[in-house]
């Protein structure tokens, strides 16, 4: 490196920049957490063994009851589960989220701190608060945030006005969330904190072909490194309604590809269910033979409800790096 930028570098580093002089910043990828669900990992990474960054803000957006919740406190299961030293902050906005519903889902909420902001400045501030401590802090445990929901979120503005009976739109919001995330997505990749987001989507009126948007104005969606959209269908044993399948589509990516979709089973018992959606992926890509109504395993012709009640057992490190490998393939930009 010539005297000139090595001395630029050292400046840099006194005035806390976060230029790090060896071509890596803070926007660099550094890992991913496992979602806890293979396809769902897929299509967010592009590999079965990826899942959300673990230094970026992950978008999950829906219409009304497509599993948003649910959804995220699946992953938050799983995160708890990998990082036995690790805590969440959630934000609930909707006041529906109690410890009671995380317990029954498997969710350690000894290592989870619920907020209920009911203003953007307010989850803002609490956010700072929460990232300087933990940024100066020795002891850094993994942490993630999540905020649930973001379309909830008033202003004082707004709390304000309604509280002076006033019917007016305010259209600083927009504005604030913009200004919060600006902020956030920075100090999040500084520290290596990854953060989850659910938001309402609405359909565009006026539009050509029918189209969704998030709501919230343009800032999250510049913000996020990897926004989902979810759309869902009932799964029922006989006349009882046992979990809902989820479809996953990428709207934005900087790893996987756009439009890439994949479905992922959410039990109302078990959370996200690893192995759903690799026979049939399996199947796809030849690795899975398929004879009717069951598939050949070896010398077995299984049901997929058999394969699934025992997955481990047929989903073996062999099969896993192949349907990895096809994954690739399908799902990451560059691979062909």
């Amino acid at each position: 490196m010539a005297d000139f930028f090595r001395n630029l570098v050292e400046d840099m580093k006194d005035e806390d920049t976060n230029i790090m002089g060896d071509g890596k910043g803070s926007a660099e990828y550094s890992g991913t957490v496992d979602s806890g669900s293979y396809m769902l990992n897929a299509v967010l990474s592009g590999t079965i063994f990826g899942g959300v960054p673990n230094n970026k803000v992950t978008a999950f957006a829906g219409e009304s009851a497509t599993g948003k919740t649910f959804f995220v406190l699946g992953v938050a299961k799983q995160f708890l589960e990998d990082n036995p030293d690790g805590g969440i902050v959630y934000y609930d906005t909707e006041a529906a989220v109690t410890k009671q519903m995380m317990e029954e889902r498997g969710v350690d909420t000894s290592r989870v701190i619920i907020s209920e902001p009911d203003t953007i400045q307010k989850f803002r501030t609490h956010a700072m608060k929460t990232i300087d401590m933990y940024e100066k802090s020795p002891d850094r445990p993994p942490m993630m945030f999540i905020l649930d929901s973001l379309g909830l979120l008033s202003t004082e503005k707004e709390v304000a006005d309604t509280a002076e009976g006033k019917d007016v739109r305010d259209m600083t919001k927009s504005q604030l969330i913009k200004g919060a995330f600006r902020v956030l997505t920075l100090k999040l990749a500084r520290i290596g904190v990854p953060m989850l987001v659910t938001n309402h989507v609405y359909e565009v009126i006026g539009s050509y072909m029918p189209q969704k948007e998030m709501g919230g104005g343009s800032g999250l969606k510049y913000a996020a490194s990897t926004i989902a959209y979810l759309s869902k269908k009932k799964v029922r044993e006989g006349t009882d309604i046992t979990g809902i399948i989820i479809k996953a589509k990428m709207f934005k990516s900087r790893i996987s590809k756009e439009n890439a979709e994949a479905e992922v089973l959410l039990s109302y018992t078990g959370g996200l269910d690893r192995y759903y959606g690799l026979l049939e992926f399996g199947e796809k890509h030849g690795i899975f033979k398929k004879a009717g109504n069951r598939y050949e395993i070896g010398e077995s012709k299984l049901y997929a409800k058999q394969i699934l009640k025992d997955p481990e057992k047929y989903f073996t490190e062999e099969v896993l790096k192949q349907i990895d490998e096809k994954v690739s393939q399908e799902f990451k930009y560059g691979t062909a």
